[in-house]
């Protein structure tokens, strides 16, 4: 019992003492997002029920770019020939501190909020990844940043980007090549997680790419020597490359999707499809590897006696990480410290983690040191990069679900949808307004960032890996 009274009294005397360690601007952010906090959250719960995929995300777009506007924000929709990606900006002048929100869901993953799986619809779309928390925050943070310039208080440009489709075709690829980023000079991002951390790790560079296989077709019984089988092709083209997983670097990955195979067992297919995806920590050690997979492709073609065709997609870089951003950030983790959570909250994520096969340790609220090395990437990739190679760019994971949930999957989606989501959105957002005081306040840290950025890059000239307009009728 005496635990039970002494640990909000603890708290209390944290929360004083954190209190006196911020500035005014830093309490007036926090305040404003107090402030619209129902608001935010219903916003996140709005696009966690439209759960839109790919390049079709028009609802979840709207009601973020409309509540910006709301608030007082100037709105641009349709920006980089996207009709669901969109700008809002407020200010003037330097420095222009820019935020991303995603918003996109993922096939095949619908779920109520339960802990044991059980769709709304099944095979309907689900927010997997977290991406309704992740607009919804990002959003809370610019507007807590505009009502600061609004009253006097900062000067300079919010910018707050709303970037569709990034778990396929990655948008954000197309918008740095409108030149969306060209006017900032810090971008800020999040990610839903299962740990609060200042994000200093890479991710994976990738490069999406469309075999298409096309033969004769004939009856399969009455005379298949009259077929050319692209099934055929496509079946000795995984095999090849499964075969050369063998003999590529430990730190690549080569994965597909088989999206048309045939139709009928009694018809000899004219034409197959797959889509295939290569990672790798480095686009020099990735491209090789891509070079020699799109070459097995005409070998398979050949042995099958039938043609193909090799499409790009997208591809985007590795992220380029910024220690001195990620110390201003980590500072700001810091002062705000961990998650609490309910006994409810605990149970939840405990239930979570028994029904995905994990240990029933619960959620993980601490705050991580910051890494003092830099280790291997996670497996994860993310067209976030691409902006980070274009302006400084400082990135941040807060937990919202429990410690080693499968992401990507249904797990995700029920905490999404509930408090244990709910409260990671709105420390994220009080996080990424905070540091983003810090830039507005202190021109010394956005030199310092920026001059980061400078000597990582180096001379390396950024080229985006896409060819053509965004394929947005094509999902």
């Amino acid at each position: 019992m005496k635990k039970v009274l002494l640990l909000p009294l603890a708290l209390l005397v944290v929360t004083a003492t954190f209190s006196q360690k911020m500035g005014k601007n830093k309490k007036a952010v926090i305040a404003s997002v107090e402030n619209h906090k129902e608001n935010l959250i219903a916003l996140s719960d709005s696009i966690w029920s439209y759960a839109e995929i790919a390049f079709q995300e028009s609802k979840s777009a709207e009601v973020l770019a409309s509540y910006a506007e709301k608030n007082g924000m100037k709105v641009v929709r349709g920006v980089a020939n996207i009709p669901t990606a969109f700008t809002a900006t407020y200010g003037s002048g330097k420095p222009v501190i820019s935020i991303l929100g995603e918003f996109d869901a993922l096939p095949g993953l619908s779920q109520k909020t339960e802990p044991t799986k059980n769709p709304i619809n099944i095979g309907a779309p689900g927010h997997g990844c977290g991406h309704n928390l992740f607009g919804a925050a990002s959003l809370g943070a610019a507007i807590a940043i505009k009502e600061q310039i609004e009253s006097g208080q900062l000067k300079g440009t919010v910018k707050f980007l709303g970037t569709p489709a990034e778990e396929k075709f990655f948008a954000k690829v197309w918008m740095v090549e409108a030149g969306l980023w060209d006017d900032v000079d810090v971008n800020i991002s999040w990610h839903p997680s299962s740990k609060i951390e200042s994000d200093v790790q890479s991710s994976l560079s990738l490069i999406d790419f469309i075999v298409e296989f096309y033969g004769q077709a004939a009856h399969a019984s009455g005379d298949p020597w009259n077929g050319r089988s692209a099934s055929d092709a496509l079946e000795l083209y995984t095999t090849g490359i499964n075969y050369y997983r063998e003999h590529i670097r430990p730190t690549s990955r080569i994965h597909y999707h088989i999206q048309d195979g045939g139709q009928v067992v009694n018809v000899v297919p004219d034409y197959a499809k797959l889509w295939v995806r290569v990672r790798d920590p480095k686009r020099k050690v990735m491209f090789p590897t891509y070079e020699h997979v799109k070459k097995m492709a005409e070998g398979a073609a050949i042995m099958a006696n039938v043609d193909y065709k090799i499409s790009l997609v997208s591809g985007i870089y590795e992220m380029l990480v910024n220690r001195a951003g990620g110390e201003i950030l980590q500072k700001n983790l810091e002062l705000l410290g961990p998650i609490t959570y309910t006994e409810q909250e605990v149970a939840f994520g405990m239930k979570i983690q028994n029904a995905t096969g994990k240990p029933e340790i619960g959620m993980d609220s601490s705050i991580k040191p910051l890494l003092e090395t830099e280790e291997l990437p996670g497996g994860g990739s993310t067209d976030v990069a691409d902006v980070s190679w274009n302006v400084p760019n400082i990135n941040l994971s807060v937990t919202t679900a429990p410690k080693d949930t499968p992401w990507h999957s249904w797990a995700v989606v029920a905490c999404g949808g509930m408090s244990i989501g709910h409260k990671g959105l709105v420390y994220a957002s009080k996080a990424m307004a905070m540091t983003m005081v810090d830039l507005f306040e202190n021109p010394k840290l956005v030199e310092k960032v920026k001059e980061e950025f400078k000597t990582r890059k180096g001379e390396e000239k950024y080229e985006a890996m896409i060819d053509g307009p965004p394929p947005i009728g094509n999902n």
